[in-house]
């Protein structure tokens, strides 16, 4: 590992604090390092590996892929792009249409590109401005670093995009549309600002609030998306009908993809938008494997079984220590734990990683935990075990 730790430091840009170890395998939430070091997974790669790792059914599709085609750019038809796009918008449950790029920030900075062309009212005040919510995050590009609702994010990258506003909570956004807002951006649960999930009489307030205003409700589902939270969207568990969701992360299993849809079908002409990458045969390929196998586990029922386990899972650890964490938040498997204070945090992420298991931090003072929604109950028992284990060496 030493050799790779000097290769990373002399060729790569120190733009992550990276943890000292290396993976070389993985079997569904299991992971192996480079001495042979077994770890239960409960991040999958930020909410990424959403079937798990090596997943046969989605190695398979993407080998055959592999052996026909893996690219021709977006000047053809691609089967597997349009049967992907049709499986998204059959399980969302939303007569939309959708455009394919290559990670969240793509599909955010697609959707307020949406945003701000149903904003050019021909003749009319022109509408630009996008409200988000403070302690949000929308992505790295500038356009998305803007949208973000985190002032530490506004550093030394500007000058920034106009027309970002920032409301301190849900409640609080009404009171700031105005002649010029296009739309309004949220997360259903906040992900980097602490899994803190919205109100759901709130949102429903809100959204019902912006029709009656004709502006537009953006749903970034880059994290909450696709089974998620239980339902394929976090839109369907809040009961809206959003204008544009956003989706990436879980939905290429692993695979690098985007994706912006919207209600909107017809507002973006040949030449609006494009990508190079974006929605070619060996990312959409993944994106149809991954539905069908999370789809099945969503009808007959694993799915709940899953999230209902390790949910009862995750009370029993919570009170078990309750002097070390304050409250337990998240829909689905999306979960986190405050904890009393940062210093805290950090070495029950330190601790559990030497005991076995992965974990993750959100905002300043969260435990956060995304398993695989593939994680069987000998995993989710193994994860937690090791957890207390971790919890037991402070």
């Amino acid at each position: 590992m030493d050799s790779i730790k000097d290769l990373d430091k002399k060729y790569v840009l120190p733009t992550y604090a990276r943890a000292d170890v290396e993976f070389v395998g993985g079997e569904n939430a299991k992971l192996y390092d480079v001495n042979g070091k077994r770890y239960i997974d409960f991040a999958s790669g930020i909410a990424v590996c959403s079937v798990g790792h090596a997943n046969k059914r989605v190695n398979d599709a993407i080998c055959n892929q592999l052996s026909k085609l893996t690219h021709t750019s977006n000047l053809y038809y691609i089967a597997p792009q349009a049967k992907a796009a049709q499986k998204i918008v059959e399980a969302s449950g939303y007569d939309m249409k959708c455009f394919f790029g290559n990670s969240g920030a793509e599909a955010n900075e697609g959707a307020i590109k949406i945003a701000r062309k149903f904003g050019e009212k021909e003749g009319e005040i022109k509408r630009y401005k996008v409200i988000t919510l403070q302690h949000s995050f929308h992505g790295r590009t500038i356009t998305t670093v803007k949208a973000t609702g985190q002032a530490y994010m506004h550093n030394y990258f500007g000058p920034y995009p106009d027309g970002f506003v920032y409301a301190d909570d849900i409640n609080h956004v009404e009171s700031l549309v105005d002649d010029h807002t296009c739309a309004v951006m949220i997360e259903l649960v906040q992900g980097e600002g602490g899994v803190q999930p919205l109100d759901r009489e709130a949102v429903q307030k809100l959204a019902k609030f912006l029709k009656s205003k004709d502006v537009l409700l953006i749903i970034d589902e880059v994290q909450t998306g696709v089974y998620r939270t239980g339902k394929f969207l976090a839109s369907n568990y809040y009961d809206i009908e959003p204008d544009i969701v956003t989706l990436a992360k879980g939905l290429g299993g692993g695979v690098p993809i985007g994706v912006v849809m919207t209600s909107h079908k017809d507002i973006f002409s040949a030449g609006d938008h494009g990508s190079t990458f974006g929605g070619n045969f060996l990312s959409t390929t993944a994106a149809c494997e991954v539905m069908d196998i999370l789809d099945e586990m969503y009808d007959d029922g694993r799915l709940q079984s899953s999230i209902d386990y390790f949910d009862s899972s995750l009370e029993k650890f919570y009170s078990a220590h309750g002097d070390i964490f304050t409250s337990k938040v998240g829909i689905g498997m999306m979960c986190g734990l405050r904890v009393k204070d940062g210093d805290t945090l950090a070495k029950i992420i330190l601790k559990a990683r030497e005991e076995g298991v992965i974990v993750l931090r959100a905002g300043r003072d969260t435990l956060r935990l995304l398993p695989a929604l593939t994680i069987t109950k000998e995993e989710i028992d193994e994860g937690f075990e090791a957890l207390n284990r971790a919890i037991g060496s402070l």
